[in-house]
């Protein structure tokens, strides 16, 4: 079912979306060499209670941590731990929040001091394959045109996209309809775009090609071929004018 936000509802999922901008920045900020995957989990989850918002991913169908980071070939779905971010290597945060009854959720791929060229084109890619998207998110377009203009793009660039996985509604739920994948056809792509629906768009974007498979953790999506992958993902509102939840002047940019 395809939920319609309230302006009281999309107010709360603004000022959760405040609190999200605010952890990715410091989180921004701690992505260097020597950094335990761990660290930025425990600093979030801390971050997140202080702010008297749960993590919205810790527990949910067993997910064990607050973030999802992924390192390099590691698409989504990375489990904290104590390994260590390397010089040249691209990592990419997921985190979703829960606050007064609704989510937001966000990802973003940080490079790890310096990255070759490859890595700094797939983040760039990737981050302008999401903005593009967004410019769509606007009533009476199609939900196909958004995929459309993600797929259309990051082929043109090189690059391609995952296909198991998909971006979604969110709101009262985590996981709301519509399904948004990232390519097209299929079964959504002629739904109508409403005003005041809230989409988490989020391109997931891989250098070789588009086969993945899950780790024996049961969680971590790597790509088959070892290729470096990439992932930004925010909440939008579909307006005449699309309102971006989860960014501002400081990531509306590559980090």
């Amino acid at each position: 079912m395809i939920v319609v936000k309230t302006e009281y509802e999309l107010q709360i999922m603004r000022e959760c979306g405040h609190i999200m901008v605010e952890l990715l920045n410091l989180l921004a900020d701690m992505v260097k060499p020597g950094v335990r995957t761990c660290e930025l989990d425990h600093f979030a989850e801390e971050f997140i209670l202080s702010k008297g918002c749960k993590p919205a991913f810790k527990g949910y169908r067993g997910y064990p941590a607050t973030l999802c980071v992924s390192v390099d070939n590691e698409v989504i779905h990375g489990i904290p731990s104590d390994r260590k971010l390397h010089e040249g290597e691209i990592v990419s945060i997921d985190v979703g929040i829960f606050y007064r009854g609704y989510y937001t959720d966000a990802a973003r791929t940080y490079r790890v001091g310096k990255v070759d060229t490859k890595r700094n084109k797939l983040i760039q890619v990737t981050h302008e394959a999401l903005q593009r998207a967004i410019k769509v998110a606007i009533p009476g377009k199609r939900l196909g045109d958004i995929s459309r203009e993600i797929y259309n793009y990051v082929r043109s660039q090189g690059f391609d996209v995952v296909r198991e996985f998909t971006g979604h509604g969110v709101g009262k739920f985590l996981h709301e309809d519509p399904m948004i994948p990232n390519y097209v056809p299929y079964k959504w792509q002629n739904l109508k775009l409403q005003r005041h629906m809230t989409l988490a768009i989020e391109p997931m974007v891989v250098a070789g090609k588009p086969n993945v498979y899950v780790k024996d953790d049961n969680w971590t999506v790597v790509t088959k071929d070892n290729e470096p992958a990439a992932h930004f993902e925010d909440t939008v509102v579909v307006n005449n004018h699309p309102e971006v939840l989860t960014a501002d002047s400081l990531i509306d940019s590559p980090p």
